[in-house]
């Protein structure tokens, strides 16, 4: 007598471990996704962090090209002269820079090179590489921050970062100043005579100079500080550009743009230090 097959028992014994199978695997994608929700969140507070950008910031990444770059005139600009090229979307400086620096002597002459765009940069090349290495993360992240030097302040403003204005009361520390002559600069900060100390691309190069004083004397407290800072921080090109005067139209020709508290913030508290206290935070 044949025995009857409980196929009750049957189906019930084959589905157990496809179940067990299934919650295992269920279990197992939940922590993949949790764990991939944890990593998101890293690297969405790691961005967050990375963008609480500041004047500090903003300066410090002035001093990277700092007396090994040359200025070169397009340098910075895409090789239709038509905006930002590859060196200003960029994180980080050129090696072509200071590869370039170092075969020049102390009668560099900028016009034999102009636009020779990879080996050095322009005023606004400059000033534009500095801004988008203090606003963006990645490279290329935009279409970057180069534009003629008398337009630069009112692009800034546009893309509402913060507000010109043409008639100047006192400078701060990032104050990006812009001049119908062709010319951009950094503030790095006002001095208690009148005179201003700056950073800027002309020729020769990326450079601290500092202004005349109110009453016109070269021998201002700005002055003294951009000669004892590149002499000291940047010694070998001090050696062979010594001058780090300008006139007095970097005073009474230029435009100023200020940035919002919420572009850069000063967590630092430059806008009330002294100009020397400035140097020292960004040389320390």
């Amino acid at each position: 007598m044949k025995r009857k097959i409980k196929w009750n028992r049957l189906l019930f014994l084959f589905f157990i471990p496809v179940i067990i199978v299934l919650v295992f695997y269920l279990v197992s994608d939940k922590k993949e996704v949790e764990s991939s929700k944890d990593i998101k969140k890293e690297i969405i507070s790691s961005k967050e962090i990375k963008n609480e950008n500041t004047i500090y910031e903003l300066l410090k990444n002035a001093t990277i090209p700092l007396g090994h770059t040359m200025y070169v005139y397009g340098g910075g600009w895409n090789e239709q002269d038509t905006g930002a090229g590859i060196e200003a979307l960029t994180i980080g400086e050129s090696k072509n820079w200071e590869s370039f620096y170092l075969e020049q002597d102390e009668y560099y002459q900028y016009e034999n090179y102009n636009y020779q765009i990879h080996d050095g940069l322009d005023c606004s090349g400059y000033v534009g590489w500095v801004i988008y290495n203090t606003l963006c993360n990645e490279n290329q992240e935009n279409d970057g921050y180069v534009y003629k030097a008398e337009e630069m302040v009112y692009r800034l403003e546009e893309m509402g970062y913060g507000k010109t204005y043409t008639t100047i009361e006192s400078y701060s520390p990032g104050d990006i100043m812009s001049t119908d002559n062709g010319h951009v600069y950094i503030v790095i900060s006002g001095c208690e005579d009148g005179s201003v100390l700056l950073i800027h691309s002309s020729p020769p190069g990326v450079k601290i100079s500092g202004t005349v004083d109110r009453n016109g004397n070269p021998e201002s407290q700005a002055v003294r500080i951009a000669q004892e800072t590149m002499k000291k921080y940047r010694s070998d090109w001090y050696e062979k550009y010594p001058d780090c005067t300008v006139d007095s139209s970097y005073l009474t020709d230029y435009v100023q743009f200020k940035w919002n508290d919420s572009t850069l913030k000063d967590p630092q508290n430059l806008k009330e230090k002294e100009a020397q206290e400035i140097i020292n935070l960004l040389f320390s």
